[in-house]
């Protein structure tokens, strides 16, 4: 199976699009629920006016900062408001005309695999051929069943639905098709167990994990080709991986707040994220992700562990252009908050968790 690439030149610096919409801040510490005025946004239905151009603007921002992918993560069913993956990466298409989109990553096995192949072609050929759609199991058995998937099958499931995506895409059946065909879809596999580095070598077009230090990746990068190798793959395979970023004065204070995000995001104590954050200045950050670069990333999509990811973003964008030779696109100095639009919310504290999800299980 020759093994299918992004369209156009892939970046080496890209952003995870910020997880929730813009708005109001949750009604208390620890709640999921918005208030606006008399109305409740969150668990409950209300509109958000000026969501669509909030996120959009965001999206062109991060373009312009030198994001050369854009990420949506998935949950269908979180501890917090979040956006469908497929949805946001629609609306970065119509923002932007240069980054590749990706999912990251999307988690097939809660879905029909017909239904995310028809939106994939779609948003392939909505954004010019741009989309990544990086695909996985996830780790949370609670929103398998409230999805009514089986947690216990998710590996097998996925496989199968693997298979599914690419013959809805092949058009074999004359009568019944999904038309029009789009573009190839790269399709890459998140993870960073061997079972998941196995299925990108046999079944994806790359890989893409969080949550792996430098010299762990560089080990699994040679991994990751060699399995290929074995499968008969004789393309190589893409490498990239999702990294957690919190920049700050010091190193010390930029890893307290990004350790306390990241512990309210996943309903885990902060400390379990003390080795994988990456934290300090801008430049010593850089530094940083550039170990990745050297073991083997094609590509390294960035989770600013904290509430202004695009700001951060763009004076770690320029930081990775001096320490990568100029490789990467300076920010524009213009960028600030007039620019992006209002502040997305903050995580909600962690000091009062709701009953689900069930914390991730990060890797020690």
């Amino acid at each position: 199976m020759p093994v299918v690439r992004p369209t156009g030149r892939m970046g080496q610096l890209g952003l995870v699009l910020p997880i929730a919409p813009p708005g109001n801040p949750p009604a208390q510490p620890g709640s999921t629920t918005r208030r606006t005025g008399g109305s409740t946004l969150g668990r409950t239905t209300g509109v958000e006016p000026g969501l669509a151009q909030a996120l959009a603007a965001r999206c062109a921002a991060a373009e312009d900062a030198g994001a050369t992918g854009l990420w949506a993560v998935d949950h269908l069913f979180w501890g917090t408001p979040m956006l469908e993956c497929l949805s946001t990466l629609a609306v970065a298409a119509t923002a932007t005309t240069r980054p590749i989109l990706g999912s990251c990553v999307l988690q097939l096995p809660l879905r029909r695999a017909a239904a995310v192949a028809k939106q994939a072609a779609t948003l392939q050929l909505l954004s010019g051929g741009r989309l990544v759609l990086g695909v996985g199991v996830g780790s949370h058995p609670g929103e398998y069943r409230l999805a009514g998937a089986d947690f216990a099958r998710r590996g097998r499931d996925l496989d199968r639905g693997l298979d599914e995506l690419r013959r809805c895409w092949s058009g074999d059946d004359d009568r019944y098709q999904q038309a029009p065909a789009p573009p190839p879809i790269p399709v890459w596999v998140g993870g960073s167990s061997p079972a998941a580095l196995e299925r990108a070598a046999r079944l994806g077009d790359g890989w893409v994990p969080l949550f792996v230090d430098p010299e762990d990746y560089r080990g699994a990068v040679t991994d990751l080709h060699r399995r290929g190798a074995e499968a008969g793959r004789r393309d190589r395979l893409a490498a990239a991986g999702g990294v957690p970023v919190s920049l700050g004065a010091t190193t010390e204070a930029a890893a307290a707040r990004g350790t306390s995000w990241l512990g309210a995001l996943y309903r885990l104590p902060a400390r379990a994220f003390a080795r994988h954050l990456v934290a300090g200045d801008a430049r010593h950050c850089a530094d940083h992700l550039r170990r990745y670069l050297d073991g083997g990333a094609d590509h390294v999509a960035v989770m600013v562990a904290g509430d202004r990811a695009v700001e951060q973003f763009a004076e770690l964008a320029a930081a990775m252009a001096d320490v990568t030779g100029g490789a990467l696109p300076a920010h524009s100095p213009g960028i600030g908050p007039a620019d992006v639009g209002p502040p997305f919310p903050p995580i909600p504290s962690a000091s009062v968790a709701p009953p689900q999800p069930e914390p991730l299980e990060v890797p020690a």
